[in-house]
């Protein structure tokens, strides 16, 4: 069973109510728009994740990125980053680990936290591979379906497969004279191995196969651009629109076999182009949920880029996407340290707060204004305990060391709140 099919059946799941609860909706509208494949529930059978809902009409959810590499396997770190990553709010963890012991790994971040987790089982395929001597282009394609199997029997909730990756759309690729060429690293294995082979993308070919599984377990689906802009120059070029043609027809197949599916996006993207290729996903791809990366709106601010990403994913969200992938200072440049970490989800959550406060979400504009009424009665407390950050802005508050506590440093005696306090 899938969350998808009991909604499809009339059925009223525990994970369903729970979201429900958690989003103020009558479960069974949820239920109608899990069935509509709208929203999704990435809730493994095996896992032990907290239910989490992704999709239309729901809040808007971060993912935050963490995990090892053959550089740097420091497996205490990572699990300290996923700690951090849900103490500040974010909704759902990914994987992407590539250093040694990944099954390990993975028992280790689920110990530790509670929130939703995601992969990219061709990652570990990769490290299969290379571990046997061969290159990422040799891959047997029965290694990612291993891959896929172990991950979900461990309990895995979603996971990211390149299955729109084309043979012809290699081909396409290389006529289309990018600047930056793929970006994904996953796309490119993919990408590379179908051009070194010349053979179909194995996740494409063997979909139905794919989809089976999927519904064993309740994976969710998430639809990988591999093809996605790594540039603002490659935005919304044939390359990527056409892998987004070719995910929408997947994600019809993955709804008619009543498995939970969504669909990653962009990547670097220009801000007058942002929503339109947020309506573009909507349509093409059935209304499924969208998963995005930022967008980040401009390339020339590495260790900002957490920044350029909250902007764009503001409005992303305002436009449509359901789920942000945080970006963190550290993006382009080196694996993320525990404050990049902190700093990315918390940059993510301002941009979905924003969105969800722009498309009128009772929960947001309840914050919004709890805010205003401990700044007006300068109750600093209140504020704190609103705040993203709640020590971040305690310590500035400190450092004011002030006697009068109806005023800030800035202003001093001539706070317009307190001087208008009972006038207006």
């Amino acid at each position: 069973m899938t969350q998808k099919s009991e909604a499809q059946k009339g059925n009223i799941t525990p994970e369903m109510e729970y979201v429900a609860e958690y989003e103020n909706i009558d479960v069974n509208k949820l239920a109608r728009l899990i069935d509509k494949g709208l929203v999704v529930i990435p809730k493994n059978i095996n896992g032990h994740s907290k239910p989490c809902g992704i999709g239309e009409g729901l809040k808007t959810k971060i993912n935050a990125n963490i995990g090892s590499s053959s550089k740097i396997d420091d497996i205490e770190l990572e699990i300290n980053k996923a700690k951090l990553a849900q103490e500040y709010g974010a909704d759902a963890l990914m994987d992407l680990s590539t250093g040694s012991d990944l099954k390990l790994f993975r028992k280790k971040i689920m110990d530790a936290v509670d929130i939703c987790i995601g992969t990219v089982p061709i990652y570990e395929a990769g490290v299969v591979t290379l571990a046997k001597d061969k290159e990422i282009i040799d891959m047997d394609p029965d290694d990612i379906f291993k891959a896929i199997e172990n991950q979900a029997k461990e309990g895995v909730d979603f996971m990211t497969l390149h299955c729109g990756i084309t043979k012809d759309l290699v081909q396409k690729l290389k006529d289309a004279n990018r600047m930056m060429g793929i970006v994904s690293r996953g796309g490119t294995f993919m990408a590379s191995w179908i051009s070194h082979n010349d053979e179909e993308n194995p996740l494409y070919k063997n979909y139905d196969y794919l989809l089976e599984l999927s519904y064993e377990y309740d994976i969710t689906l998430s639809l990988g651009d591999g093809l996605r802009p790594g540039c603002l120059a490659d935005a919304s070029d044939i390359p990527q629109i056409q892998e987004l043609v070719n995910l929408g027809t997947l994600v019809k197949r993955a709804q008619d076999a009543n498995v939970q599916v969504m669909v990653e996006g962009p990547g670097h993207m220009p801000l007058n182009q942002i929503k339109a290729n947020m309506e573009i996903q909507k349509t093409i791809c059935h209304g499924a949920p969208f998963y995005v990366l930022g967008p980040l709106v401009t390339d020339i601010a590495p260790g900002y880029d957490h920044i350029t990403g909250a902007i764009g994913g503001a409005i992303a969200a305002t436009a449509g996407a359901n789920f942000l992938c945080y970006v963190t200072p550290a993006e382009h440049l080196s694996l993320p340290s525990l404050e990049d970490v902190k700093e990315g989800v918390i940059a993510s959550k301002i941009a979905a707060e924003a969105a969800d406060v722009a498309k009128g979400l009772d929960s947001a504009w309840e914050r919004e204004k709890a805010m205003a009424k401990a700044r007006r009665d300068f109750d600093w407390d209140a504020q704190f305990d609103l705040a993203l950050d709640k020590s971040k802005p305690r310590k500035y508050r400190d450092k004011c060391e002030l006697d009068d506590n109806e005023m800030c440093a800035m202003c001093g005696e001539y706070c317009a709140v307190k001087i208008a306090k009972g006038e207006f």
